[in-house]
Order: structure tokens, then sequence, then C-alpha cells
């Protein structure tokens, strides 16, 4: 099963300019006690600091998450008026 806080628990390695220049931001901004910084901390402070991010991938993501339960909902409607068919070709 998917776990969400393991993915926002997972603590960012500075592997990268953008990534050590972001982690380091991060880190100076919040101050963890452990000096780990996480993703979960990274979206809060993009969220504060760069709003117009975050919304746009939230937007993006609700848009895709919607457009794929419209396909499954139709994918399902579709489904039963095969299966109908396979059994009037049977008899």
């Amino acid at each position: 099963m998917f776990n969400e806080r393991e993915l926002l628990d997972k603590t960012i390695s500075k592997d990268g300019a953008l990534k050590s220049f972001i982690v380091e931001y991060v880190g100076d901004k919040l101050s963890p006690e452990n000096k780990e910084v996480t993703v979960e901390m990274i979206i809060e402070v993009l969220a504060q600091d760069f709003p117009e991010v975050v919304l746009v991938l939230a937007e993006e993501n609700f848009f895709r998450g919607y457009s794929q339960g419209l396909q499954d909902f139709e994918q399902s409607i579709k489904i039963p008026d095969e299966s109908t068919k396979e059994i009037e070709d049977v008899t």
C-alpha cells in the first residue's frame, strides 16, 4: 500500500547545485533540530515563499487525477457491455 508519510519524511541529500541551494535555504529558514531537511519541509517553504509554483503543481495534479477518474469511469462502463456481448455470442 502507498504510504504518503514515507515520501514526505524522506531526507533530501545535497547532490547537485539546485538541491544543495534548496536544502541549505530550507535548513536555514526552519532550523530543524536534527539538521535534516525533508520533502515536507521543502514543500512548506515553497508554499510560503513561492506559492505560484506549488499552485501550478497542485492544479496539474488535480486535473490529471480528474481526467484519470473520468477515463476509469468510461472504461468501467465499456467492460459490462463487452462481457454482455460475449455472452450473447455464445448463445
